[in-house]
């Protein structure tokens, strides 16, 4: 019987059969797996309740022909119990898990970064370290940086001249006044700043910028990562942006 052992983070449940259920789980080593939880659903499951989403939890899993399965489970940290009572955070986290789910496309293909970012984030969140949006956007723009699509924020995307006049997602960052798009955004200069800041981890200067900067900057990010995914992420129409 082959069996190993790896830490992950739940991403998604789905029902099977009548007491089971197929969690996909993004590991440290292994990458995203999906395996079957066997009668998980059941009120006298040993650890159903620690393969819920959010949860930070260490496996054993026996290798299965087109599914592993769950033989063990032990919870290292809940992250859901803290985000659950806060709406702001809880509907951030789910955005969270739903684009490391997207970003990392193929099964048991190792992804140790953006394991660690997804955990790093969701501790933010669960600690409220700072403002569950500004966490939201910052972890989108560093996962999007580990998987080769980080915007240009300091020179044009295209030419690398300093004199940036807009942002265009299909240039992929900002652009000069001589490289700008058809439908280029024209954010403020402040709202680059901090997409730059909370790209290079600098909270000091996200969490002292202004309410209007961080709600661009927040629809500028979501619509780059919905881009570069070509598919909507259906969690962040439930996340509440800062009023402007």
């Amino acid at each position: 019987m082959s069996l190993y052992r790896d830490e992950g983070v739940v991403l998604r449940t789905q029902k099977l059969g009548e007491a089971d259920r197929i969690i996909t789980v993004l590991t440290r080593r292994t990458g995203k797996v999906r395996a079957v939880a066997k009668g998980v659903r059941r009120t006298t499951s040993k650890f159903g309740a620690r393969l819920e989403p959010f949860t930070h939890v260490d496996l054993q899993l026996h290798v299965g022909r087109s599914l592993d399965m769950v033989t063990q489970a032990e919870t290292i940290r809940p992250y859901g119990e803290a985000l659950v009572a806060d709406y702001p955070r809880y509907t951030a986290g789910s955005a969270m898990l739903e684009t490391a789910d997207r970003l990392t496309h193929g099964e048991k293909e190792p992804a140790l970064r953006q394991f660690l970012l997804l955990v790093g984030g969701l501790r933010s969140l669960s600690e409220a370290e700072h403002e569950a949006r500004l966490v939201l956007d910052a972890y989108f723009l560093r996962s999007l940086a580990v998987a080769g699509y980080a915007p240009a924020l300091e020179a044009c995307a295209k030419c690398r001249a300093p004199a940036v006049r807009a942002f265009a997602i299909v240039a992929g960052g900002v652009v000069c006044g001589g490289c700008k798009p058809a439908g280029s955004a024209a954010p403020a200069l402040e709202t680059i700043g901090l997409m730059a800041a909370l790209l290079r981890g600098d909270w000091a200067a996200a969490d002292a910028s202004l309410p209007r900067h961080r709600s661009e900057c927040s629809g500028l990010v979501a619509a780059y990562l919905q881009w570069h995914l070509e598919h909507g992420i259906r969690s962040l129409r439930h996340v509440e942006r800062e009023p402007v």
